[in-house]
């Protein structure tokens, strides 16, 4: 009998999707969205949808270690704090660092802020939401006067003009792009998109700027003369509710903000950015979405108050269908901020100011508390680098590979004299530098709370046993505090202890001085906790609640004003010059997550991009001789990689882009953090992930191919390899730049599994080439493919033939490594039902659809999640063009 479903939320971005989760009969974990939670209303990714199938012991992290020999709990925690003190003593405490993720509940990140800035004494803790969100933040405390989002999702369903820039929502936030989707269906809203690249969601867009990267500002400040020119500005709510205004009026009168001045800057035709200011000078209902092509930049803060600035001058905000909206990355990006989970906020949305450090300190009894910032994360682990941090506690994170200048990190991490590491994954790059190591749990055995891009709390539930010996974060470091001597402060044996804590400390002194404040949570019992619905803040013990803070046009700064901020457009700080001409950009793809220690485990999460990949314009390839799937090594002043070259027309000349996701457990010099330009945004900190000088060179392996197998297999020998999950067994991609050695000694290892079986084979000595399928009682089990670069095929539809009949003229096909029906080939489109491109253009061409529509009636592709709905419009629009020609 199936068991009644549990409700809890997404693990992954920060729409913070309500699930469904149950157990079948067989006890597999089956996964469905919430109909009744706000965020989401039942839709879920491709990605939520497979969270089932992550929740697997396979990889676990099952007991602590201590220099790699596992150890009790009771002397690892007590091996902690007593190290953690005696660094302190000597050394001080500013030479102690906690460095936090996203994927910690709000519980956790509150515990861990409490034991470091109030009984530690540093606010070195800083989280990898700096790397997404904090030029985010910083911009809304000098607009606001706090970290404040003014906005809800409906606001992109009621808005007539949603505009979003550096933000491909249809990949990264595709629930709520899908929302706006089903609503501009219905009102007729209009979409600007404003990126370098043409992404799914430009796609998708009635108007694409293609804008220079680096001139957001530039373009808002233009947008800001434009807006007051045409008499778009709301006069009276200026003078009633903010300041500053007068900062901004030379940008009416200077030669910069003229549009054939911003069109120079942006790279972009006057007449686009002509339209897009007159659509922004008559809709009434505008968003504006923004999201890491703002934040991680250099001027990322700049960039934010810009185009916050032209929200205030019309007064667009606080009002429903418009406002900005900082749409975060991370599940619980918004629950760290909440409780200080970056190096220069405290708890409760409060700074470092001395009556704030007091406020705090009194509320938490505190002993010795942090009294200026911390180290942010950038300049904390160049600290660690140069010897000042002597001990860091790293959690539900991989620094090692997601920060910029990764190998600096890694060499920093094996300076350091005490790395202690809390994960749920056995082998990660970061935890192989661990004098400690800690098994946490996995987001399904998680009991707590999240808090997503609109300010709405959600319970996330315990849905799956711990294995092994896996413990809450919050636990974990709650033992440390007592063993350390802070017992009576750390009392908590339960998450609703400590939410209960939070939210007093919300209120605290507060008297609406913090818009943050969710005090009529602060008595709740132990069932009301484990029963709480989804909630907005400000939500007070006392007072009115409002949904939208800001909408009495009264803001955070102490005089109830929100701030105008005058930004001047500047050029990144490093440009291309002639050793590295092009414009490195870095994201996400559609369906993986950081860095994969979760995706990493769903084999149909590859079907769409299987290997790291550079996407290049096809003229920049050519100019190198670089071919559709050649291997090429791009390579910046901080470091180099290996990738699977694929062309995008979506990009503009000179630019690259790689994809952040993959890890040395992954592939071969793959590593994208390791090329990233680490300068940062001078108020936010955050680094600058989307301009980075470089340069791309074709790699001639003498040989390559792949090999599918469930054996153990060690690559490593190989100069470049990738390796896919696939249902039962592993995909590897390999290639050898000039010692063959390594293919010899896989012809051998490989005729040894194939000992068993009937073995179909094909060899040409004289080429070096080999295709061997392994078939054992008629089922398709394992298969080497190597040869000259260029002459193997691509073995995507071969994996999935893996664990499959092969009889008669199927058999045959396997060493063409081809399908029977061409449709089944290539990568897949829409990766909830395994539709791929050929199958797409196949059927448009052979059945007349005309409609992305008519498309998910025959085949289903979109119907789903709806994150590949752009991909099928542009499939629709090439197949318009062929028939044209």
């Amino acid at each position: 009998m199936m068991n009644a479903p549990i409700r809890t939320t997404c693990a992954y971005c920060g729409v913070g999707c309500g699930i469904l989760a149950r157990q079948d009969e067989e006890g597999r974990l089956l996964v469905d969205g919430d109909p009744d939670h706000p965020a989401n209303r039942g839709r879920l990714c491709g990605k939520g949808q497979t969270l089932g199938d992550t929740l697997l012991p396979e990889g676990r992290l099952l007991h602590p270690a201590i220099g790699g020999e596992q150890v009790s709990w009771d002397a690892a925690l007590s091996h902690i704090a007593e190290k953690l003190n005696a660094i302190r003593a000597e050394h001080g405490p500013d030479s102690i660092a906690f460095y936090l993720s996203g994927q910690l509940l709000t519980e956790d990140y509150y515990v861990a802020n409490k034991l470091m800035k109030g009984f530690m004494g540093t606010a070195n803790v800083d989280t990898n939401s700096r790397l997404c969100m904090s030029s985010a933040v910083a911009a809304h405390k000098r607009a606001f006067g706090e970290d404040v989002v003014p906005g809800l999702y409906e606001d992109f369903e009621l808005a007539d003009l949603v505009v979003l820039t550096g933000s491909n929502a249809a990949w990264c936030h595709p629930v709520l792009f899908q929302r706006f989707e089903a609503a501009r269906e219905t009102r007729g809203s209009k979409l600007v998109v404003i990126d370098p690249r043409k992404t799914a969601t430009a796609q998708a867009a009635d108007l694409h700027l293609p804008i220079a990267p680096g001139s957001d500002v530039a373009l808002f400040n233009g947008l800001f003369r434009y807006l007051c020119e045409k008499g778009a500005v709301d006069e009276a709510f200026i003078a009633r509710a903010t300041a500053g205004f007068e900062e901004m009026l030379p940008l009416l009168d200077s030669a910069e903000t003229e549009i054939t001045s911003v069109a120079q800057v942006c790279r972009i035709e006057p007449a686009l950015i002509e339209r897009f200011y007159k659509w922004a000078s008559e809709t009434e209902r505008w968003v504006t979405g923004f999201s890491q092509g703002v934040n991680q930049s250099s001027q990322g803060t700049d960039k934010g108050n810009a185009l916050i600035n032209c929200h205030l001058a019309t007064g667009r905000i606080g009002k429903p269908g418009m406002g900005p909206f900082s749409i975060t990355g991370q599940p619980n990006a918004m629950g760290g901020r909440e409780v200080g989970g970056l190096a220069n906020m405290l708890a409760a949305h409060m700074g470092f100011a001395p009556e704030d450090v007091a406020r705090t300190g009194r509320f938490w009894n505190a002993p010795q508390m942090a009294e200026k910032e911390g180290l942010k994360a950038v300049d904390l682990f160049d600290a660690m680098h140069e010897g000042r941090i002597k001990a860091v506690w790293i959690m539900a994170t991989n620094p090692a590979v997601s920060l910029p200048n990764a190998d600096r990190v890694r060499a920093a991490l094996e300076k350091c004299d005490l790395v202690i590491v809390s994960d749920c994954v056995a082998e990660t790059d970061t935890l192989s530098y661990a004098d400690v190591a800690l098994p946490a749990l996995g987001w399904g055995e998680k009991d707590g709370t999240v808090t997503n891009s609109e300010r709405r709390v959600s319970r996330q539930r315990k849905i799956a046993e711990a294995p092994g010996e896996a413990r809450s974060d919050w636990w974990i470091m709650t033992q440390v505090a007592r063993r350390m001597g802070f017992a009576d402060a750390f009392p908590y044996e339960k998450p609703a202890d400590i939410f209960r804590e939070h939210a007093a400390l919300s209120g605290f002194e507060n008297e609406g001085a913090r818009v943050f404040d969710i005090s009529a949570y602060a008595d709740m019992t132990d069932g009301a906790y484990e029963e709480m619905v989804p909630f907005l803040w400000p939500a007070p013990a006392q007072g009115v609640r409002r949904e939208r803070p800001f909408q009495g046009a009264r803001f955070a700064h102490e005089d109830g004003r929100a701030r105008f901020i005058a930004a001047e457009a500047a050029a990144p700080r490093h440009a291309p010059d002639a050793l590295y001409p092009l414009i490195l950009n870095t994201g996400r793809l559609r369906d993986q997550w950081h860095t994969m220690t979760r995706t990493g485990l769903v084999p149909r999460l590859f079907a769409h991009v299987s290997e790291p990949t550079l996407f290049c314009h096809p003229a920049d390839a050519a100019a190198q001789g670089i071919t559709r799937k050649a291997l090429v090594e791009v390579e910046t002043a901080w470091g180099k990689g290996v990738f699977r070259a694929l062309f995008d027309e979506g990009l503009a000349r000179g630019h690259i882009f790689l994809p952040i996701h993959w890890t040395d457990r992954m592939t071969a010099k793959g590593i994208t953090g390791a090329l990233v330009n680490p300068v940062c945004d001078p108020i936010s900190g955050q680094p600058e992930f989307k301009h980075t000088p470089a340069r791309i060179r074709l790699l001639e392996p003498a040989h390559a191919g792949f090999l599918i197998t469930n054996q153990s297999f060690d690559p490593s020998p190989f100069d470049y390899w990738a390796k896919v999950p696939l249902k039962d067994g592993t995909l590897y991609y390999l290639a050898s730049l000039a010692n063959d050695a390594p293919f010899e000694k896989l012809d051998r290892l490989s005729v040894t599994w194939y000992a068993r079986g009937e073995v179909m084979e094909l060899r040409d000595k004289g080429k070096g080439a080999l295709r061997r399928v392994l078939v054992k009682d008629g089922v398709t089990v394992s298969a080497c493919f190597m040869g000259p670069a260029g002459s193997v095929p691509d073995p995507s539809w071969l994996a999935q033939q893996m664990g499959t009949r092969a009889d008669g003229a199927a058999a045959a096909s396997l060493l063409a490594a081809l399908p029977m029906d061409p449709a089944e080939a290539g990568p897949k489109v829409c990766s909830c039902f395994g539709v791929s491109a050929a199958a797409i253009t196949e059927a448009v061409q052979s059945k007349g659809l005309t409609s992305v529509k008519e498309i998910g009636n025959v085949l289903q592709a979109g119907t789903n999640c709806g994150a590949c709905r752009p991909e099928l419009a542009a499939l629709l629009e090439q197949a318009r063009l062929k028939e044209a020609v």
